[in-house]
């Protein structure tokens, strides 16, 4: 049955992060300013990564990959929120939130498995030095992030259409910024115990089946940095993992919670939301950036041909 012929809204309303029209105005501001930043973060790292070559190995093949992955997923979310932040009715169709929900799945999903297969990287890298290209062949690593692609959109296959089946009523106020699947529950008025039961194990295989990759490859990390003698050596091993550690815990915790939580419209969901939405896509070209000697000599090299090429 279609959507719409046993739906009794056809729209939600997305009340944002505020309801007075100045402050309405100063969030505009601030997520524009946000999201810039975020497209010409990602887009400078994807940039630098291809024209260098001395990025192209795996570690820089997963983070181009990651930068990717961080310009769609604020992309799906910012530009509806900047629109509702200037108008005054904040809608959006049931279709339309559903689409927006299943790139949140199917993109967020995504970047979980793909920041596992960075942190095998890393154990590959730091554990076993010597074989290190043997181990992260170009096929390899280029079946990781199809296989991280492939199982971000079978989680949101499994959820979404359930979702489209449902029927929502007359309650159709979502206190949120975006479309998310746990938001969408308490507005139908049909059994969603079958969704929410789904939404939980499919949440819970995805969470801790990446967590335990990435717990099994840092125990692993962190046995071989202590084994090593000389504490420079030791400070070099970990140095290559603290940007990927930054990276996970500001994406992985936040958005993890944010979907095993109950919906009640409270303040920390929406900053949960914010945090691996909004902030990560921002931070990590930074963290990557800032705290990669690679990068940013990649950066100066890039900047000096084409100050060159524009005289």
């Amino acid at each position: 049955m279609a959507l719409r012929n046993h739906s009794t809204s056809t729209e939600f309303i997305l009340l944002g992060l505020s309801a007075d029209p100045k402050v309405q105005a100063l969030l505009f501001v601030l997520f524009l300013g946000i999201y810039l930043l975020t497209v010409m973060g990602n887009l400078a790292m994807l940039l630098v990564i291809s024209a260098d070559f001395h990025l192209h190995t795996p570690m820089y093949f997963f983070l181009s990959n990651l930068s990717f992955l961080d310009l769609c997923f604020s992309s799906v979310t910012v530009p509806k929120m900047l629109e509702n932040l200037l108008s005054k009715r904040k809608t959006i169709s049931i279709e339309g939130c559903l689409t927006q929900a299943f790139f949140v799945f199917d993109v967020g999903g995504t970047e979980i498995f793909l920041l596992s297969a960075m942190a095998y990287d890393r154990y590959a890298a730091i554990c076993h030095p010597l074989l290190y290209s043997r181990i992260m062949s170009n096929q390899l690593c280029v079946r990781l992030v199809w296989a991280s692609w492939s199982l971000g959109f079978l989680d949101a296959v499994i959820n979404i259409p359930l979702a489209m089946n449902l029927n929502f009523c007359e309650a159709h106020t979502i206190p949120h910024y975006s479309c998310e699947l746990p938001s969408l529950f308490p507005l139908s008025c049909s059994d969603v115990s079958t969704n929410l039961t789904i939404l939980l194990c499919s949440t819970l295989l995805h969470g801790f089946g990446t967590f335990f990759l990435i717990f099994f490859s840092y125990a692993r990390i962190v046995s071989t940095i202590l084994s090593i003698s000389s504490s420079l050596g030791r400070s070099k091993a970990f140095s290559t993992c603290s940007s990927h550690l930054t990276a996970v815990s500001f994406f992985y915790g936040s958005a993890f919670l944010r979907h095993l939580m109950p919906t009640s419209g409270s303040p920390l969901e929406l900053i949960f939301s914010i945090q691996y939405g909004v902030i990560t896509p921002l931070v990590n070209p930074l963290i990557y950036s800032l705290k990669n000697k690679e990068v940013k000599a990649a950066l100066r090299r890039t900047l000096g041909k084409c100050l060159q090429w524009h005289r």
